[in-house]
């Protein structure tokens, strides 16, 4: 019988994924650091010594990792709550998120920056808020306000990116950004669709959710439909051309709308996802950043100046919610927006494909996706401990 042999670059990635998983729990506590960050470090320590070679293996399951912190992310999401929001939030989620691109625009033009940092600036991802709930829970108001806003606003992202990146393509014409479009109009009406037919549906037929999922179950019929769920939009999301993310965030409300019954399901979830997949993912977005670098006095000030401008305009424009949180809370919904690690480090990728930035800004995004993940959590760790 022959037996596969296991490439020994992979076999030295698994062996000190491993390692990392062990210790990073005991680093971020001695540290007094978020996990996510930590393994970052990790990553990038790691990658600093040449210790993790390049792998299409690591990349794929880093690439699952995200798709499936995505899910995670869609999981505190209700849409039920969604589509009944208020149209005074509805109103004031409008005034913030426009005010960030009103506020990029200003700044991109006066400071003289490409055109691509008017989409930069504003970029926002719920995958490392959706961790602040392990934190404050799912009865913070401003949390959950937060996730909202913040859904609204990378769907917005995730449109921009996909025109922007279609027009960049060679041999793009116009035709082929609005048959993109189109299939992401589409794909977003199905899911309303999909979803008002469901809910009208287990409102008449309540028993065929105990069906699919029962409450009392040996077979683990749960967790077997949510990962059909996720396999099955992700790869839609594959065929129709269109951001992954989005796929994978949509499945995980999808399940949090209409299978709410079973109290204990997002725990099963999140063990297998926060402590295997997701680590491996934030492990190797670490790596992908050259330590060395560090040592570039420019390229600290473009980072220090992208964080600061992520930041400020975020704090400007949470002033549309002054009447809803107090001071701490408004700090705190502003500073939640401020880690678009994935988005941001993709935007960059796909900015410095195009020409549009050169190699120093590209580090300086990259650098700043990595610094914003481990400063906005201490800060917000800090500012909430007060």
């Amino acid at each position: 019988m022959q037996h596969s042999v296991i490439d020994a670059n992979d076999l030295q990635i698994l062996i000190l994924i491993a390692i990392s998983l062990l210790v990073s729990p005991y680093i971020a506590k001695f540290l007094r650091l978020p996990i996510s960050a930590t393994e970052m470090l990790l990553g990038s320590i790691l990658a600093y010594f040449a210790l993790l070679p390049k792998s299409e293996l690591f990349n794929l399951v880093s690439n699952i990792g995200f798709c499936y912190l995505m899910f995670m992310a869609g999981m505190e999401v209700n849409l039920k709550s969604f589509f009944s929001m208020k149209k005074s939030l509805a109103k004031r989620s409008f005034i913030y998120i426009s005010s960030l691109y009103i506020l990029s625009s200003l700044l991109t033009y006066f400071m003289g920056l490409s055109y691509i940092f008017i989409i930069i600036f504003p970029v926002m991802s719920v995958g490392l808020l959706s961790m602040l709930f392990k934190d404050f829970g799912k009865n913070s108001y401003w949390l959950n306000t937060a996730m909202i806003v913040a859904t609204l606003a990378e769907v917005i992202s995730i449109i921009l990116l996909t025109i922007v990146g279609t027009a960049l393509k060679q041999g793009i014409n116009v035709l082929d950004i609005f048959i993109n479009l189109l299939y992401l109009f589409s794909f977003l009406c199905f899911c309303l669709l999909a979803f008002k037919l469901l809910r009208v549906l287990f409102w008449w037929y309540p028993q065929i959710k105990n069906i699919l999922m029962p409450i009392e179950d040996n077979n683990e019929k749960d967790i077997r439909l949510c990962i059909s769920v996720f396999i099955l939009i992700t790869a839609t999301m594959f065929v129709l051309k269109l951001d992954v993310a989005l796929g994978s965030f949509i499945a995980g409300s999808f399940v949090a709308t209409f299978f709410n019954h079973k109290a204990d399901l997002e725990k099963k979830l999140s063990s297998f996802a926060y402590g295997l997949l997701i680590p491996v993912f934030f492990i190797y977005t670490g790596s992908t950043f050259n330590l060395s670098l560090l040592t570039d006095i420019n390229l600290i000030k473009n980072t220090i100046f992208i964080v600061l401008a992520m930041i400020g305009i975020r704090l400007l424009s949470s002033l549309a919610f002054y009447d809803k949180f107090s001071l701490k809370q408004g700090l705190l919904f502003a500073l939640s927006h401020s880690m678009p690690l994935t988005l941001l480090v993709a935007t960059a990728t796909l900015s410095y494909n195009a020409k549009l930035i050169d190699t120093q800004l590209y580090s300086a995004l990259i650098l700043s996706a990595l610094f914003e993940a481990i400063l906005v959590m201490s800060l917000i760790k800090l500012i909430n401990s007060k």
